[in-house]
């Protein structure tokens, strides 16, 4: 019998698109399930009745939560190819890390900048660029964060990429300008098939940030 995947998700939601990375990467059918994270469905609360938060892997009728751990558990149970995580314990400790770094110190600076305005929204912007570079620093001369292989830390941050038009707009700044490596990174996981089919396009995002900022009642 086959596997039963669902996942359920949003497409603006840059922890989402890891799951659907992820799976692209192990070339595992699902079945893909938006949500509307304004108005919960009755199958997001059941499944993750803690956060009542998206992205939600079902796996045989199993809910699995939380998007780093989502991924960790997509590359365990599936783990013929594309591993995404290094069997070595330090390579896999640091690719830890900095997944977690890139929870802790992005979407917080992030949101100031989509979210916030004048001063609140130059200080995101510029806690932002410095965790860039923080992150380029890391990334170096290497391919992908692992090395010469596509894997966990690369799935962890490429989502946010597709959110860079809208910030660089918003906030009137350049990536690029700050951060080439990076942007040289991005393209590349770009050009990959499972990055291209999972993440939403830049300009549909930058139009829909006006709506998403109505719809949570900032001004």
């Amino acid at each position: 019998m086959a596997d039963e995947v669902i996942l359920l998700d949003y497409w603006l939601s840059m922890f989402g698109m890891r799951a659907r990375i992820a799976l692209e990467e192990k070339n595992i059918k699902f079945d893909y399930r938006e949500q509307d994270l304004f108005n919960k469905s009755q199958i997001l609360i059941e499944m993750n009745p803690v956060h009542k938060k998206i992205p939600v892997l079902i796996h045989n009728g199993k809910p699995v939560c939380e998007s780093l751990i989502v991924v960790e558990y997509i590359d365990e149970t599936w783990p013929g190819e594309n591993q995404l995580l290094s069997s070595d314990p330090y390579q896999r400790a640091q690719a830890k890390f900095w997944a977690d770094f890139i929870d802790k110190k992005v979407p917080g600076p992030t949101r100031l900048i989509w979210a916030g305005k004048g001063e609140e929204q130059e200080a995101g912007k510029k806690e932002f660029i410095e965790v860039l570079k923080t992150l380029e620093s890391e990334l170096g001369d290497k391919t992908y964060f692992g090395g010469e292989t596509f894997g966990f830390v690369d799935i962890a941050f490429i989502g946010f990429c597709s959110w860079f038009d809208a910030y660089e707009k918003l906030a009137n700044f350049s990536i690029e300008a700050e951060c080439p490596k990076l942007i040289a990174w991005a393209d590349r996981c770009l050009k990959r098939e499972s990055v291209a089919k999972s993440l939403p396009d830049s300009e549909k995002i930058t139009k829909y940030i006006p709506e998403l900022k109505k719809r949570l009642g900032i001004e």
